[in-house]
């Protein structure tokens, strides 16, 4: 079956806040939806849904949780009973809600640097303390685990360990012996794992992703695992994600943690995020073949035109981090910079943390015709200055 990945889409004027975000003049690549129309059973689905005319409460969606442990068991080999799911309005409010039910004020957390923003900055909602471990680029741009900085990031206070695998911004699909090495150092510290997967579909080059929760029944009883179709299938606007918590105990905490602020998946979300994981696996399997492209075609760009910043192929996600450094920009703001000069709207990256000082994030999933125009700006704004 062919799918189209070419055509732009007008995108202003329709509630967008990626394409509301800068003026009419600037191509916008900062945040992590796609420019893609989703998937066509997805729309299906939510058309007849609309179409029922009631949208009262909903409850369990049987069919649902079938198909998602179904799911886990066919892509990672994860056998994991209905019960371990809860479904929940977005991967944000569910690590949030894992901090809520494993820490108390005064407790610590670990998370690796650079860092996704709302896991940066979780530890703040919490009364509780951010220890800082440390990923370190390698002279290839590929980015390791520094594991005298992660163990040394635990102490007796460390309660929380919160994963993002594949890791945003950084590109990396963590391999098992990489996770399991994780997880024992977090359970050593009888600290839990909120592992943060939502670009778990994302994988490219045949990378495989792994549930850290699915290495061990020890791990997998001290983990809260997060995925969701948002990235996936461009569906973030429907808040809709699911935790996977095997541990009935831990369940229980990660419930009792809603405290009444965090509700149900609405009835659209439920109805767009079964039809996702239901229908849409030939569509995931050329969206990833797409991506793959365009990020092969930005990194040799950048290698050709964009003498100055390089960038490492992302093993996963459709983000692209982009190392400015050696520009020498007026006060290191490469997002500054291109914003003023090429009209291409990126990624901040000081929001990641200190490491992202002189870093860019692009989010590469988009028709090549935008992304080539993005680039060309950005190469074009270089070459003048």
């Amino acid at each position: 079956m062919q799918y189209d990945f070419d055509t732009v889409h007008e995108r202003r004027g329709t509630d967008s806040s990626k394409w509301a975000r800068f003026p009419a003049d600037v191509i916008p690549m900062p945040v992590a939806d796609m420019d893609f129309l989703s998937p066509e059973p997805v729309r299906r689905a939510l058309r007849e849904r609309v179409e029922q005319g009631f949208y009262g409460y909903g409850r369990a969606n049987e069919e649902f949780l079938e198909v998602f442990t179904g799911r886990l068991r066919r892509r990672y080999g994860w056998d994991v009973s209905k019960d371990a799911l809860m479904t929940l309005p977005g991967v944000i409010p569910g690590f949030n809600m894992g901090l809520r039910a494993v820490t108390k004020p005064g407790d610590s957390m670990v998370v690796q640097l650079p860092s996704y923003g709302p896991i940066l900055n979780s530890w703040k909602h919490h009364g509780i303390v951010r220890h800082d471990a440390m990923l370190v680029r390698e002279p290839s741009g590929r980015y390791e685990i520094d594991w005298p900085s992660f163990e040394a990031a635990f102490d007796g206070t460390t309660r929380a360990f919160v994963l993002c695998n594949p890791h945003n911004p950084v590109g990396r699909v963590f391999s098992p012996e990489e996770l399991r090495r994780m997880a024992e150092i977090c359970l050593a510290h009888d600290a839990w794992i909120i592992s943060d997967e939502i670009h778990c579909d994302l994988v490219l080059d045949g990378n495989r992703h792994t549930p850290v929760a699915s290495l061990s029944p020890e791990i997998a009883a001290r983990t809260i695992t997060l995925m969701a179709p948002s990235k996936t299938f461009n569906l973030a606007g429907l808040k809709s994600a699911v935790a996977i918590i095997p541990d009935a105990d831990l369940r229980a905490k990660f419930e009792a943690a809603k405290g009444g602020l965090v509700g149900a998946v609405n009835v659209l979300g439920s109805a767009a995020m079964t039809a996702a994981y239901r229908d849409c696996d030939g569509w995931l399997e050329a969206l990833t073949g797409y991506l793959t492209e365009n990020r092969d075609y930005l990194t040799g760009f950048v290698g050709e035109r964009m003498p100055g910043v390089t960038v490492y192929p992302a093993e996963a996600t459709y983000l692209a981090w982009l190392d400015c450094n050696a520009l020498g920009l007026p006060g290191n703001d490469a997002f500054g910079w291109f914003l003023d000069h090429a009209r291409v709207g990126l990624g901040e990256g000081s929001n990641f943390g200190p490491p992202g000082e002189g870093f860019v994030r692009l989010n590469f999933g988009c028709p090549r015709t935008l992304l080539r125009e993005g680039l060309e700006r950005m190469a074009t704004a270089l070459a003048a200055r």
